[in-house]
């Protein structure tokens, strides 16, 4: 009898999607007014369309003994069609994308607006909840 040898082939493993938990909070936040450089004629013009990704969440945890401040990711916007600008007060949404959120934002707490540096300051004042529970 003849033995044949199967060689399994090595496929690649399947893509795995990994689904980052997303938090939206709603937030009251200033930018941080610009101050002019010595030298030049205007200040910089930084401004923050609705919808940005360019602004980062840094927050401290909610427990002391919880480790250092964290960097989140985050989408930020607002009612309203005009960007954001140096000196600006706004009430945003932000939905936050990181699976440890919760440990870092809550009611009442402040936070620091971070985009290559700080560039302004925030307070949650609610979590929103979605028709499908906690976002």
């Amino acid at each position: 009898m003849r033995q044949y040898l199967y060689h399994a082939r090595q496929w690649p493993a399947p893509r795995q999607v990994m689904k980052v938990r997303q938090f939206r909070y709603r937030a009251q936040i200033t930018l941080d007014p610009v101050e002019p450089r010595p030298g030049a004629l205007h200040p910089p013009a930084r401004q923050y369309p609705s919808h940005t990704r360019a602004l980062m969440i840094a927050a401290l945890p909610l427990r002391a003994d919880g480790g250092p401040a964290r960097l989140l990711p985050a989408e930020i916007w607002w009612d309203g069609d005009e960007p954001l600008r140096p000196g600006d007060h706004a009430t945003v949404t932000a939905r936050v994308s990181d699976d440890h959120a919760d440990a870092y934002l809550d009611a009442g707490e402040r936070f620091t607006l971070w985009s290559g540096g700080e560039v302004g300051h925030g307070t949650i004042y609610r979590r929103v909840f979605t028709d499908y529970g906690p976002s």
